[in-house]
């Protein structure tokens, strides 16, 4: 659509914006520097994670409550690497893993499991649980260490 718009527009001297005088100052932009973040400007603002409020109060988007999460699906697809790399052991047909040893707190269940998996992790949605154990696999959820 650009394309068309900007091929439309040649040898016009302002584009579409009027007069020469006008898209001149900083209002045409809603302001210079920080302007409006608390108003025109606020998605803006935290996206960017920028200070806003009265006396400068932060917000990030992100929370501390953000988790670490994997599908059953790559768990299958990446077991035989994640023996070789250390994390996972083999005993017989069945490959034994502990995710809290990478840092992945919940086992979300997209994907397809064609190795019994025993998986010790945090949480399991409903499915993942299914799944692994409909592949002969065991699902065991761990207690997360109190920071306390």
């Amino acid at each position: 659509m650009a394309k068309q718009k900007t091929k439309k527009f040649r040898g016009s001297r302002t584009c579409g914006g009027g007069t020469h005088k006008n898209r001149r100052g900083g209002g045409s932009r809603g302001g210079r520097g920080n302007a409006g973040t608390c108003k025109h400007h606020f998605v803006r603002s935290m996206q960017r994670g920028l200070s806003f409020g009265k006396h400068g109060f932060k917000r990030p988007l992100s929370t501390a409550s953000d988790k670490v999460i994997v599908n059953v699906g790559e768990l299958d697809e990446a077991i035989e690497q994640l023996v070789i790399d250390g994390f996972a052991e083999k005993k017989g047909e069945a490959f034994h893993i502990d995710l809290a040893n990478i840092g992945i707190e919940k086992v979300l269940g997209s994907g397809k499991i064609t190795k019994p998996l025993f998986i010790t992790a945090n949480e399991f949605s409903s499915v993942a649980k299914q799944k692994i154990e409909e592949a002969k696999g065991q699902a065991k959820a761990s207690q997360p260490p109190n920071t306390e």
